[in-house]
């Protein structure tokens, strides 16, 4: 699309880590923004200097899209830094993540202009939308009903707003990570959040047995989800760079999805477009 419609929307990218997973996702949004006609630009530096060239990139007209690959400080700086990036240019939707646990969709009051979701939940929602584990037959906010989901990661990039959109689709998730296991579920305040978390006594040998979709994306290659707790015929899906899954995971599964980089990146560019064609149009109305 982009090619066709003769447009060179240009994305920054900063680096400020030596982390593997980042340098990776790095060299393959570089490849495919070549190969779709996007000017990708990779920004390295320290992160003691990060917060100021994501300023200078906010205040540039030539860039459409900035993104951050993280961890960058690891901790709650993290997250400061995600407000940072100006939410007209934010290609992967984290500094907009409240908006999306609030259920408030829209930037606008005329409800135009909705709001960007973060690349690697928006990924595993097509994927979920195109194996039909949604019911499009049921209204929005539904379209999960009877379905329970494990994300085994809770992250603020991508476990949480994931959880938090599987949630208000009327799905039971279970939130699992190294300090305990959250259920987040449809809740009875519809006007602004709903959903409801309340953390539990469940261990993960009594939910991943009763789970449809099992999502994980634990940072190591030492971690593995056991198989045999895995009911049968269950979806399961990894978005981390390592294998979480066991072996013989296709023995139980009946989908198996073990990365899911492409269609991140596809989700990329498709945010990035939206973010173009809004700067595009707000020059028009100058």
């Amino acid at each position: 699309m982009i090619k066709t419609r003769g447009i060179k929307p240009k994305l920054v990218g900063f680096l400020a880590n030596e982390d593997p997973a980042s340098i990776k996702y790095a060299e393959c949004t570089s490849k495919t923004c070549e190969e779709t006609g996007v000017i990708f630009e990779l920004r390295k530096c320290n992160r003691e200097e990060l917060e100021d060239q994501i300023i200078e990139a906010n205040e540039d007209d030539s860039v459409h899209g900035i993104m951050v690959y993280y961890p960058v400080f690891g901790d709650l700086q993290d997250q400061y830094l995600q407000n940072v990036v100006s939410v007209t240019k934010d290609v992967e939707g984290l500094c907009q993540i409240c908006n999306s646990d609030q259920n408030i969709p829209y930037l606008d009051e005329e409800q135009i202009k909705n709001y960007i979701i973060p690349c690697t939940p928006l990924a595993i929602i097509k994927v979920l939308e195109y194996i039909r584990v949604y019911n499009s037959v049921l209204l929005y906010g539904n379209r999960l009903h009877g379905c329970v989901i494990t994300i085994i990661n809770r992250s603020e990039i991508v476990g949480r707003p994931l959880a938090v959109l599987l949630a208000n689709e009327g799905g039971k998730v279970y939130s699992v990570d190294i300090n305990n296991i959250q259920e987040i579920h449809h809740g009875t305040e519809l006007k602004l959040k709903k959903y409801e978390v309340r953390i539990t006594n469940l261990k993960l040998e009594e939910i991943l047995p009763i789970s449809d979709v099992v999502i994980t994306g634990v940072p190591t290659p030492s971690y593995k989800v056991p198989t045999a707790l895995l009911r049968e015929g269950v979806i399961a899906i990894n978005f981390s760079a390592f294998k979480n899954f066991e072996d013989n995971i296709k023995e139980k599964a009946s989908i198996y999805v073990p990365t899911i980089g492409k269609i991140t990146i596809t989700m990329l560019e498709r945010n990035l477009l939206k973010l173009y064609d809004r700067q595009l149009s707000l020059k028009n109305e100058e």
